[in-house]
């Protein structure tokens, strides 16, 4: 199935995904709520919170729960962005709590209390109105009526949240004019050129209301997900993380392809091993953080087809959880479970009673089918277009090396406008940025990891602060 939609053109994957938005359009069914408090925080909550369900597909059968925070300058005017997290399968309140929303959980161990709330004084929503989904069906909040909706791919996947985003603004008809764009990172970098994509071409269509597209962002983004795993190890040889013999070795033995290996190629395999005992005890998602596992079921599901070494997978499942306070990120992410399974915090979200039995923060068991192989199409087919973009990379990333990011950004082919240049916040190098004649700018944050924003808050919301208002980082 997957070298089928290798081989799909963009303009096929649009009708396929027009296909799928044929049911149910000429109704907007749909329900939410402001949130005036939560659990966890004291007070009023000084911004606003929106939450609710928007029903999509055949006889609205997914509804798809969404978060909904007002830009704290002037919503009125300010751009408005769809986020979807990555995964797929991890909840939207990841990028609301522990990237660019406007609340975090204060750093304590946990006790036994709901976790306590705190502002994020780097919130992009300082600049922006951010709507956060849960996609795909059966992530987060979101919920399917039959078991037949419950199934999903790439391709539903991006339908729907195009479906979701066009009824949502014919019930926001007082965004319709303000600068729209999409954003994500991690698995987003599949889906999200191809959801820009079929915003485009509805607006082309005369689609109405016509939404009043700018460009999009993307951290870290999949790309070329079968492929991007051979730039682990040039990017481990940079950082220190194997030896130049090493190294050496496995460009003469492999031919710079280290995952689809002849099991005939014995000198590969056994290079290929040394560099899995080599990295085994390392974060990919942050060379520089401890190794402490995962903290949601099935975390094999990170890697799924996907996967560069099964072993080091193994390993992380072998590990025992941090007992300190945010020693490790997971400490952090272990708290929503907490929270957001609090009846009370159901409640005040307005979650539909019996719409779901544990909320997990990050759904690996999802059934879902992989299908989008290659994005770099659409991102060739958006850079005709005009529109702007902002594809980013925290450095310190083994998933998605900035190494991978580079190479199909080149093969893009444009000409470079801006030179690479360090890019400064507070009198300090905060990263490394150029930009193309596509419009398109492509920055490093200095000693982010995989969702850059969590690690490097204040230097994240500086870079998106700049671009989205379009200075220059």
């Amino acid at each position: 199935m997957a070298k089928l939609f290798l081989v799909l053109s963009h303009s096929l994957c649009f009708h396929l995904c027009l296909l799928l938005l044929s049911h149910g359009c000429s109704e907007f069914a749909y329900s939410y709520s402001s949130v005036k408090f939560l659990p966890g925080f004291e007070g009023p909550l000084p911004f606003y919170l929106e939450t609710g369900y928007v029903g999509v597909g055949e006889s609205e059968d997914v509804q798809l729960f969404y978060y909904f925070v007002k830009s704290e300058s002037n919503p009125k005017e300010d751009p408005l962005l769809l986020w979807l997290t990555g995964g797929p399968g991890c909840s939207s309140l990841s990028g609301l709590i522990y990237e660019i929303g406007p609340l975090s959980f204060e750093a304590v161990q946990y006790n036994g209390s709901l976790p306590t709330l705190v502002l994020n004084p780097n919130s992009w929503t300082k600049e922006a109105s951010i709507i956060f989904v849960d996609l795909p069906v059966g992530t987060g909040f979101s919920y399917a009526r039959t078991q037949r909706a419950s199934q999903s791919n790439d391709l539903q996947l991006c339908a729907q949240a195009y479906h979701f985003l066009r009824k949502w603004v014919v019930d926001h008809p007082e965004f319709i004019s303000n600068p729209f764009y999409l954003g994500g990172d991690s698995y987003s970098g599949l889906t999200v050129p191809l959801i820009v994509q079929m915003v485009s071409n509805g607006n082309a269509a005369g689609v109405e209301p016509l939404i009043n597209l700018e460009g999009y962002l993307l951290g870290n983004p999949r790309t070329l997900p079968d492929s991007e795993a051979n730039y682990a190890i040039p990017y481990a040889h940079g950082m220190g993380l194997i030896s130049d013999e090493l190294y050496e070795s496995l460009k003469r033995s492999c031919g710079g392809e280290y995952q689809k290996i002849d099991p005939s190629n014995v000198q590969c395999l056994q290079d290929v091993q040394a560099f899995s005992q080599c990295t085994s005890g390392i974060q990919h998602a942050h060379i520089l953080e401890p190794l402490c596992g995962f903290a949601s079921p099935k975390p094999h599901k990170l890697f799924g087809r996907r996967a560069f070494h099964d072993e080091k997978v193994r390993k992380l499942l072998d590990l025992e959880p941090s007992l300190s306070a945010f020693s490790c990120h997971i400490d952090g992410y272990r708290l929503s479970n907490y929270w957001a399974n609090d009846k009370s915090v159901q409640e005040a979200l307005h979650i539909k009673r019996g719409s779901l039995g544990q909320w997990i923060r990050c759904n690996f068991g999802l059934p879902y089918t992989f299908m989008i192989v290659n994005s770099v199409q659409y991102y060739a087919d958006l850079s005709t277009k005009g529109y702007r973009s902002l594809i980013y990379s925290g450095d310190h990333d083994m998933i998605v090396p900035f190494l991978s990011t580079q190479a199909w950004i080149r093969s893009l082919n444009y000409t470079i406008v801006d030179e690479w240049r360090p890019w400064i916040l507070q009198g300090q190098v905060a990263g490394y940025t150029r930009t193309y004649s596509n419009r398109m700018t492509f920055a490093t944050v200095k000693g982010g990891g995989h969702t850059a924003p969590e690690y490097k808050p204040e230097e994240c919301s500086a870079m998106f602060r700049r671009w989205i208002s379009q200075q220059p980082l």
